[in-house]
């Protein structure tokens, strides 16, 4: 069986992400100087290139598009207000005036103590369509890889569509924010999913589905529990 740890990528991971930027990303931004930091995926996603910009609250709201600008600004009065963790989905427009469709799911930060909250922190994912076109051959490539994980990770397939359902994302980018949390977190793949459907598995439905804030504290936190 291949190897599914961090350092340890299989080969469908360099295929989906060929020439194209990663679509996800992390940010942190601090309550008490308003203080932003990006990946370089998240400064990509903005028009950037890595280590060229200098996020602030201003910088950040004025990428948002337009129609969705006051409904982002009021969910960050709130994080603001009540130290909460939250969601959303909304467009960015970079740079160069393109429009990208992001989903950005948050959590509290603590400081060292692990007793205070100073601000938020979590991740982008960025569901626009690459703009570079694959070639066939890449595209059965893709085929053919996925094919492949499908057969032998059943767990990672399972997690996907859960994400799929939970985010309305596509299955690649599934793919990519489960592969990333695992080498931000520094949890093998197949653990780590794992885990996500066990959580998910065990939630109490009633008549209807939890509220996403549930889906994303779960999906920040399954590191902790999933074997290392």
């Amino acid at each position: 069986m291949a190897d599914d740890t961090p350092e340890a990528r299989p080969a469908v991971e360099h295929v989906l992400a060929d020439g194209v930027p990663r679509r996800v990303g992390w940010y942190r931004f601090y309550f008490a100087d308003e203080r932003w930091e990006w990946s370089p995926e998240v400064e990509l996603m903005h028009g950037y290139e890595p280590g060229t910009a200098r996020p602030t609250t201003e910088l950040v709201l004025a990428h948002k598009h337009p129609d969705d600008c006051g409904q982002v600004a009021a969910t960050l009065d709130e994080v603001r207000l009540t130290a909460t963790a939250f969601s959303t989905r909304h467009r960015i427009v970079d740079t160069r005036g393109d429009t990208h469709d992001v989903v950005v799911v948050g959590d509290r930060l603590f400081d060292d103590s692990g007793r205070t909250v100073i601000g938020s922190h979590g991740f982008y994912i960025d569901l626009t369509p690459p703009q570079v076109p694959r070639s066939r051959e890449q595209q059965n490539q893709v085929s053919e890889a996925v094919a492949e994980i499908t057969e032998a990770r059943s767990g990672i397939e399972q997690a996907k569509g859960m994400l799929m359902l939970i985010y309305r994302i596509s299955g690649d980018t599934a793919f990519d924010l489960l592969r990333w949390r695992s080498q931000e977190t520094n949890t093998r793949l197949k653990s780590l999913a794992q885990q996500l459907v066990t959580d998910f598995l065990e939630l109490d439905y009633h008549e209807q589905l939890p509220h996403r804030s549930v889906y994303d504290r779960l999906l920040l936190t399954a590191h902790l529990r999933a074997d290392s």
